[in-house]
């Protein structure tokens, strides 16, 4: 039985996660930034209004002074880390966690230069161990609410994934297993990049029927991918998949969909990525999908032109042009 969890990361999908754990004070929760200012600002304004506004955190989340404090007597430790600092952040705590403590990792994206899957980045750092992955429909700004929410957990050993399972369940927060390891990370990851493109879609004004074709479309090109990575097809049509794609694409929550609403706009990555306050993981994960999937000589037309307009600037209306004049073809 799990008695303690370590959260690390203090973001809004971090700090919404130990809100309900603590609402259904099934465990001790401990909320860790690899950050001393943040930790600082965490402990002294309980909350941070910048990712997650009107939060409070509940004095019985603990704000640790070190790690050490936060990970004595942890049954599970929760990797709420972006993944273009997953790396690192590990790195800094790997020397002192307990031997073979499971690990569950909220990360949705690639490691850009490895290519390197979230859990895959987990083990590399912090060698073999348990590793579960939750993802879904899951904004931070309805968990923090205790709105109704579903997930999909896939990982390496089942008996944790049920521990887990059972940590997480609730009335408002409901965790279905899935066996596919790899392609509810890949549908976490790839999900984001079609947000991009249903945001340029919302920028330029074009409507909801542009925008279900490109989501029906979008996930056509998530499972071709996972499929040819070696994933199950039907985990796309799922929570990790459908459920999460559908979510970042219409909600005002999402930051990928922001992000290609205003880039739709017409306004400039470079000018506006330095003051965002939370990482759109698509901006990464688009180059590391369009390089692997020219390699392998993949056809995803979708996600080609968001790698255009994120890297090389291309005007969005352009960008959907040629999308809409590709030779006609079976769907």
């Amino acid at each position: 039985m799990i008695q303690k969890v370590v959260i690390i990361g203090s973001g809004a999908w971090g700090m919404a996660l130990a809100l309900h754990l603590a609402r259904e004070n099934k465990c001790a929760v401990s909320l860790w930034s690899s950050r001393e200012s943040t930790r600082v600002r965490l402990k002294f304004n309980r909350g941070n209004d910048l990712l997650l506004s009107g939060v409070v955190l509940p004095a019985k989340i603990e704000i640790a002074g070190s790690f050490l404090d936060a990970i004595s007597g942890a049954g599970l430790l929760v990797s709420c880390v972006p993944s273009a600092y997953l790396r690192e952040s590990l790195r800094t705590i790997a020397g002192q966690l307990p031997e073979l403590l499971p690990v569950l990792s909220t990360t949705k994206g690639l490691e850009r230069e490895s290519f390197l899957r979230p859990s895959q980045t987990i083990m590399d750092v912090l060698g073999k161990r348990p590793v579960s992955i939750l993802s879904g429909p899951s904004h931070a700004e309805e968990v923090a609410k205790g709105l109704p929410t579903s997930l999909a957990l896939a990982g390496s050993d089942q008996n944790v994934n049920l521990e887990i399972q059972k940590l997480f369940n609730s009335e408002t927060f409901r965790v279905y297993t899935n066996d596919d390891v790899m392609g509810v990370e890949l549908a976490g990851a790839l999900k984001n990049v079609i947000a991009i493109a249903a945001g340029i879609n919302d920028g330029l004004g074009y409507g909801d029927n542009s925008k279900a074709a490109l989501i029906t479309r979008g996930l056509v090109e998530m499972t071709r991918y996972g499929v040819a990575s070696g994933a199950d097809a039907a985990t796309f049509n799922g929570l990790a998949g459908l459920g999460d794609l559908i979510a970042t694409c219409t909600s005002v929550h999402s930051r990928n969909r922001k992000v290609g609403e205003r880039l739709g706009r017409g306004e400039k990555l470079a000018d506006f990525l330095p003051s965002m306050p939370q990482i759109a993981e698509g901006i990464f994960t688009a180059p590391s999908i369009r390089e692997q999937a020219m390699r392998r000589s993949i056809d995803l037309p979708i996600i080609e032109q968001v790698f255009q307009v994120l890297q090389n600037g291309k005007n969005p209306r352009l960008a959907v042009q040629d999308l809409m004049n590709r030779a006609p073809r079976k769907e």
